[in-house]
């Protein structure tokens, strides 16, 4: 069996920036662990892929050891395969998906998701937050992922955390964020329980990350970075009960996998 596979950089303004994503087209749902091995093989923090429904698309995302139920970045570059080099005609996309449908629009380079909110909600500090940073924190929320504020840029920037420590926690990820000069926020994404020990740009941490931030910036639409050795820059604006994500992407890569 042949199958096309690309590699988007997505949240990227050029190449070897923000997050890489495979995409892989599908004619047909592959088994499970098959989709499974892919995504090992590719060895990025998402690989996602889609097969045609209709007028819509069918979505699904794995990383090299698990599937997940929602990622950004892997939406992105996939709207962004189909927009700019599958010959799809609309400016307007719909991903259904098990956190249910995901419109996604098209304004010249700039992609803009349509995510469901997930706000967080305060906890108690995991002793192994505080271990793995060296740091208590500020505050701490959870939702998929711990929210954890810090007040300091330069511990955000600094913390080389300890992976084995966080992996004892027992949520998706572990989400670090402070306020910023330039950005109304930053932040950095760690997944070792899904086989990512950081990600470069995490779309889907927006969707709890905003519900935050907008509360206490007071504001519904805020720029925001994630402070990854590759870097990514998000636009994000809380419509409602949805979050609209918004970012750019690069064509990096086309290959063909034989199975």
């Amino acid at each position: 069996m042949k199958l096309d596979l690309y590699q988007i950089d997505a949240f990227a303004n050029k190449a070897f920036e923000g997050n890489p994503a495979a995409v892989c087209p599908l004619e047909y749902w592959l088994d499970d662990k098959t989709m499974q091995n892919i995504a090992m093989e590719n060895n990025l923090s998402e690989t996602a892929f889609f097969v045609k429904n209709e007028t819509q698309y069918d979505i699904r995302w794995f990383t090299p050891t698990a599937e997940v139920n929602l990622c950004g970045h892997a939406t992105l570059a996939s709207a962004h395969l189909l927009f700019n080099m599958l010959n799809y005609s609309d400016n307007t996309i719909t991903f259904n998906s098990k956190s249910g449908p995901l419109h996604v629009v098209k304004d010249q380079k700039v992609i803009t998701m349509d995510f469901p909110i997930e706000t967080p909600m305060p906890c108690d500090t995991p002793q192994a937050i505080t271990d793995a940073f060296g740091k208590a924190p500020v505050e701490v929320f959870k939702f998929n992922d711990y929210i954890v504020i810090f007040d300091d840029y330069e511990d955000l920037t600094r913390f080389t955390p300890n992976i084995e420590t966080l992996k004892i926690l027992d949520l998706r990820g572990v989400c670090i964020t402070c306020k910023d000069s330039t950005y109304d926020f930053v932040s950095r994404f760690f997944a070792p329980n899904v086989g990512i020990d950081e990600d470069s740009v995490t779309g889907s941490s927006y969707t709890q990350l905003m519900p935050y931030w907008a509360a206490k910036l007071q504001q519904t639409k805020l720029n925001a970075k994630q402070l990854s050795p590759r870097g990514g820059e998000v636009q994000c604006e809380i419509k409602g009960n949805r979050v609209h994500i918004s970012g750019t992407a690069v064509h990096y890569l086309t290959g063909e996998i034989n199975i």
